[in-house]
């Protein structure tokens, strides 16, 4: 399989996640990176009308974890850690997460993340643990 048949089976993997379809993102993944753009809707509010942290982990974890597994071609990868850093809050507009991979060795990877808004203004910052699993990248989990 080539690379970027793998890039588009990732792709719609993540799309047809059942989690997805609240968030309704669009992702695009190439080689050790990833990119996640979700709109923001007042569903994602907290308290203070912001965008919840829950959002922002979920779109930096989500750009890292495929910039990861772009590279890994039959197994699926899975998140060992993730440290976020909130920068500023968001009310309106999109969310734009990038990942990219900044080491990767026989099954561990760290990815580098940015979390941007509409005017490309950083809003938080993260990087994660990724490891190889056991788990087949396959029709039945969405791989297709």
């Amino acid at each position: 399989m080539s690379e970027e048949n793998h890039y588009r089976k990732l792709e719609r993997m993540y799309v047809h996640a059942r989690c997805n379809e609240y968030y309704a993102p669009h992702i695009t993944v190439t080689k050790g990176t990833a990119e996640v753009i979700v709109p923001v809707k007042a569903d994602f509010f907290h308290a203070a009308h912001a965008v919840h942290g829950s959002v922002y982990f979920k779109m930096l974890d989500d750009a890292g974890f495929f910039a990861a597994n772009s590279l890994v071609l039959d197994y699926l990868v899975l998140t060992t850690s993730f440290t976020l850093y909130f920068l500023k809050p968001i009310t309106s507009g999109e969310l734009r997460a990038t990942g990219k991979v900044v080491h990767s060795s026989k099954r561990l990877y760290i990815s580098e993340c940015s979390l941007c808004n509409s005017e490309n203004m950083e809003i938080a910052r993260g990087s994660g643990t990724f490891i190889q699993s056991v788990i087949k990248l396959t029709p039945e989990i969405g791989y297709i």
